[in-house]
């Protein structure tokens, strides 16, 4: 599937350590984070049940989803910490100037 790339923060509106709960398009929940001055997007929904992940604590790459205490790395997607096993969705990201795009598929 092709991608088309959608502009969802500007590059100072995330600083490190943080977190932006974005919506591209409807029924879509990215959640934009930077570790260490690197941003990375992962679907905003704990696979355990639905939980809204950015309402947690970023911690390093970890992302700690508030119902439960499961936590997933922002970087992989991989679930870490149960009760969640399935990866989180990851997006591909890309900075054009100031400027994140996460790509969603068309």
């Amino acid at each position: 599937m092709a991608l088309r790339y959608v502009k969802v923060a500007r590059v100072g509106d995330v600083p490190p350590g943080t977190t932006k709960r974005m919506s591209p398009q409807r029924g879509e929940h990215v959640l934009v984070c930077n570790v260490d001055g690197t941003i990375y997007a992962i679907r905003d929904a704990c696979t355990h049940d639905g939980g809204i992940l950015g309402f947690g604590d970023l911690e390093g790459s970890l992302i700690d989803c508030p119902r439960h205490g499961a936590k997933f790395d922002v970087i992989t997607g991989e679930a870490v910490v149960p009760p969640a096993v399935t990866p989180v969705h990851v997006y591909p990201v890309r900075v054009q100037g100031d400027d994140i795009e996460v790509g969603l598929e068309e």
